[in-house]
């Protein structure tokens, strides 16, 4: 796979792909080469998942106040009519 599609098969893991790139991922899915459309998804498949180790890796838990504050912003929110 070259560098092109590497690129955009990262960029579909992060969920990041504009008008242009899903038309390339749609060309690329629709394709009649098995072996690539089978690449470029194990390539989306491993960066996720590498995405989702760092993610979990670096996670920190959100101060202890924060619950409380965002519940006193909603309370100070004006209602609205339905």
């Amino acid at each position: 796979m070259n560098e092109a599609r590497i690129d955009l098969a990262h960029a579909v893991a992060l969920g990041s792909i504009g008008d242009e790139d899903h038309h390339a991922v749609q060309e690329l899915l629709d394709s009649e080469d098995p072996a690539m459309r089978a690449e470029f998804v194990a390539e989306v498949r491993r960066t996720g998942e590498a995405l989702s180790a760092l993610a979990q890796a670096t996670a920190t838990p959100p101060p202890t106040e924060l619950r409380g504050r965002l519940l006193a912003a909603i309370a100070e929110q004006p209602q609205v009519a339905s």
